[in-house]
């Protein structure tokens, strides 16, 4: 069953960031940690991340994380070293289907 978003979108839609109503965590978009830390510059490498996830040095939802290949789904919160910032992913349209 589809509902309309809490912002007007589409049936089915939900606003970014957020889940579907017919989708479920598991489907949700997904980013290891170690690739998000990387991606996102708080580690140069994925060495690096490694080393802070092994270290203790972030968390997950306020608890400490040490499984690199963890995975970070949209509204997680990930802290490293005193910053903390919230995940979101855009959802990239599907290609229209040729006519």
């Amino acid at each position: 069953m589809s509902r309309a978003s809490d912002e007007g979108g589409p049936a089915g839609e939900a606003p970014a960031g957020q889940l579907r109503v017919d989708e479920t965590r598991e489907e949700a978009p997904a980013m290891r940690l170690d690739d998000l830390l990387k991606f996102f510059g708080v580690a140069g490498t994925r060495g690096h991340a490694k080393h802070l996830i092994q270290s203790g040095a972030v968390a997950v939802n306020g608890v400490t994380e040490t499984r690199r290949k963890h995975l970070i789904r949209a509204g997680d919160t990930v802290a490293v070293g005193g910053e903390a910032f919230v995940v979101e992913f855009e959802r990239t349209p599907e290609p229209d289907a040729p006519t």
